[in-house]
């Protein structure tokens, strides 16, 4: 069975917006602060990649598995992204990592934007 074009498109987008995000999790400042413990760290990045994997999982669900309720889960946590990014840029201004994290919600945004147009249409609905 062939894969529409905008479902690959979907797939294709949605995984670089979840590298970006790994890839910045990564990156993130993990120096011990009076705030901010060790442990508080980490745990904070062992969500996060658990998060990421879950999307992932979503992802694939959805794309390969067909499914239309992993599309809307993913459409909710862009819309918390988004809101969070406008809080975060609220507080401390635009910065490299939001900056990323701008790349990656446009990312999410393009790649849900084809999951729900063109031939992608009846694909979630199977």
């Amino acid at each position: 069975m062939n894969v529409p074009r905008n479902v690959v498109w979907f797939e294709v987008l949605l995984y670089l917006s979840l590298t970006l995000d790994a890839v910045s999790v990564a990156f993130q400042d993990r120096t011990p602060t009076a705030k901010m413990t060790e442990q508080m760290i980490n745990t904070g990045t062992l969500m996060a990649a658990g998060l990421i994997l879950l999307l992932v999982y979503f992802v694939r669900l959805a794309a390969q598995g067909r499914k239309n309720w992993p599309r809307w889960v993913l459409a909710a946590a862009l819309v918390l992204s988004v809101i969070s990014l406008v809080q975060i840029i609220g507080e401390k201004g635009l910065q490299f990592d939001s900056g990323i994290e701008i790349i990656s919600c446009a990312l999410t945004a393009m790649g849900l934007y084809y999951s729900f147009t063109g031939d992608a249409v009846g694909w979630f609905n199977a």
